[in-house]
């Protein structure tokens, strides 16, 4: 068992220095962390990998509070669990993946001094990718992908716990396929075209409106050989109307 068991550790190491001025008054900020990642891969067959993983973040904050207080550094936590397969004899690549991620340390209004800010938010995002890739015949590829996200506020001191965090739709999804000849005088040209589609999205925090949601639709026309290669691309044949 311990054959087909494979464990990754890593880390990372940063540190920042802010310098400014409050109310005429030098500062100096500094602040560092260690972000570690620690990944785990089991394969019970060749063709399937079952991963799972944890990794922290580390992003710099600049600002102070009323007190002039530098602002410390938002912190990430993620989980992830997933697999990863193999399909007609490997010419098909395919993954599946839960995922948790926490964000902490956001600023928020200051309830008792409107125009500064607090850390006392949060954001939580939790969701599932999918996507395949691959050939599944000579000259015929395609590639797919479905994610189903939900993102929203765990903490904050304006805004509902709970509510959407804006332009980050629940619903996304994509196809795109190509066939190329194989022989004949028409070897190497070749035609793709595919559709993307994002679901509607909040427009603000306070989720007083949503953006709608939309699809594309595009498509190609290429020929290849060896190392050349031309295409004519269309994008957005149907002239959809979408806010970006």
């Amino acid at each position: 068992m311990l054959e087909n068991l494979i464990l990754v550790v890593g880390g990372r190491f940063d540190t920042y220095e802010d310098k400014g001025q409050w109310d005429g008054e030098p500062y100096v900020t500094n602040a560092d962390a260690f972000s570690p990642r620690v990944g785990l891969v089991y394969q019970p067959i060749p063709e399937v990998s079952l991963y799972a993983n944890f990794s922290q973040s580390f992003t710099p904050v600049f600002g102070t509070n009323i007190n002039g207080d530098s602002f410390d550094p938002q912190r990430g936590t993620g989980y992830e669990i997933g697999v990863k397969t193999e399909l007609l004899e490997g010419r098909l690549i395919s993954t599946f993946a839960l995922y948790d991620t926490t964000l902490s340390n956001i600023p928020t209004e200051d309830p008792d001094n409107p125009g500064f800010s607090i850390q006392v938010g949060s954001q939580r995002s939790q969701g599932l990718e999918f996507d395949i890739a691959g050939e599944i015949l000579p000259g015929w590829q395609i590639i797919a992908s479905y994610g189903l996200t939900n993102a929203d506020i765990a903490e904050d001191n304006t805004f509902p716990s709970g509510n959407r965090l804006n332009n980050v739709p629940t619903n996304t999804a994509s196809l795109w396929t190509t066939y190329t000849l194989q022989e004949g005088n028409f070897q190497g040209f070749g035609l793709g075209t595919g559709i993307f589609y994002v679901g509607n999205r909040a427009g603000d925090l306070a989720n007083s409106f949503d953006v709608p949601s939309y699809a594309l639709v595009d498509a190609a026309i290429y020929y290849q050989k060896e190392k050349f290669r031309a295409a004519l691309n269309f994008k957005n044949i149907f002239g959809a109307r979408y806010f970006d």
